[in-house]
């Protein structure tokens, strides 16, 4: 009986991982929530706070470049296939090419290209001119010496890949936002930020991506800067977490956008696995009961920053004189008032990972 059991285990145990995909590579896009260290080599400015500690004190011990205390989504992804942390596009040197994949996200990157901006009268904002297109051109170009002899074998290369297309278009809206555009005014860019990350994860696919993932927007009405730039009087404008109500409502009708042009995607490219993350779902818990989910110190409060009432000061922000970093990180998920901290990405990751926040579900590990 001890042996029939050990036969049954090991069929099912074989049955429940037969459909697991292993991934040999990951190709990341996007802005500052899955940056490595493009940001920081890129010349941007010439000295970056999260080129200094207290970034990357966490798990890495000194900075690296990312906009967190320790790892973001994209390295819990790679752990979690068992891949190496991916590295950043510009940190390669010449004809180098990585087997594992390769960051082509910048910090501060938008899906529309600067020159929008530019026109706007917004361009003097922006962290860097590094949008998706330039993303795009670097991956086409490391793509050339990647698999540089039959377009078929590297169809077979991006078979075994995961294309992670952001997050991106978040700072599309931010920036316009913090300098005072209205939701109206906003809404009525989200068709074009739409159209554009459709259009990039297009191209992808044209050049052989098989398997993508493309985040949705994360509840931006409970972050730390937008409650400190926005704050109401009025109590009915925040809901039941303390978040801004009407900022959220944004990024649901983002995300609501995005979700449709993937679905048409989808029709068009029946060969491709294109994934939606709903990346505000997955925050959202946080959100809603931060003690439960282990951030004693709530969700909205940044832990590194120079005071008030979520602890984001835009003259004192985190790395800067008169900020402060908080002792336990771990039990805060906001960092620096915009990004979140390691242990908020890795619940976040945790729910991507899963399935249980992917649409349709990314392969379980």
């Amino acid at each position: 009986m001890t042996f029939l059991f050990f036969l049954v285990f090991c069929f099912v145990r074989a049955a429940s991982t037969s459909n697991i995909v292993k991934y040999d590579s990951i190709y990341s896009f996007g802005d500052s929530l899955a940056d490595t260290g493009n940001f920081l080599r890129s010349g941007a400015l010439a000295f970056p706070v999260i080129g200094k500690l207290p970034y990357g004190e966490t798990f890495f011990g000194h900075p690296t470049g990312r906009c967190s205390d320790g790892r973001l989504v994209i390295d819990f992804i790679a752990e979690a296939y068992g891949l190496p942390f991916v590295p950043p596009y510009l940190s390669l040197a010449e004809g180098q090419t990585p087997k594992h994949g390769v960051n082509f996200a910048v910090a501060g990157a938008t899906a529309l290209d600067a020159k929008f901006f530019i026109d706007k009268g917004v361009g003097q904002i922006l962290w860097t001119n590094d949008s998706l297109s330039v993303q795009l051109g670097w991956f086409k170009k490391f793509k050339s010496t990647l698999c540089n002899t039959t377009k078929e074998g590297c169809n077979n290369y991006f078979k075994r890949a995961l294309f992670l297309m952001g997050e991106i278009g978040g700072n599309d809206y931010n920036y316009p936002f913090f300098v005072g555009a209205s939701i109206n005014d906003m809404r009525a860019m989200v068709a074009l930020v739409v159209k554009t990350i459709v259009e990039a994860t297009t191209m992808l696919i044209e050049e052989g991506a098989v398997d993508l993932v493309v985040p949705g927007n994360l509840p931006i009405g409970c972050s730390a800067v937008y409650l400190t730039l926005f704050k109401s009087p009025n109590k009915t404008d925040y809901d039941q977490n303390g978040c801004l109500k009407v900022y959220n409502a944004f990024s649901k009708y983002h995300n609501s956008q995005l979700k449709l042009a993937l679905e048409k995607l989808r029709q068009k490219y029946p060969q491709a696995k294109i994934i939606y993350a709903d990346n505000y779902g997955a925050a959202k818990r946080i959100f809603h009961s931060p003690g439960h989910h282990g951030f004693l110190h709530g969700a909205t409060r940044a832990c590194c920053g120079g005071g008030g009432l979520y602890n984001f000061n835009n003259s004192a922000r985190c790395g800067h004189t008169g900020s402060i970093a908080c002792k336990s990180p771990s039990t805060y998920a906001n960092w620096d008032g915009i990004h979140l901290t390691e242990a908020a990405y890795k619940y976040i990751a945790t729910g991507l990972t899963s399935g249980t926040y992917t649409s349709p579900p990314l392969s379980s590990v």
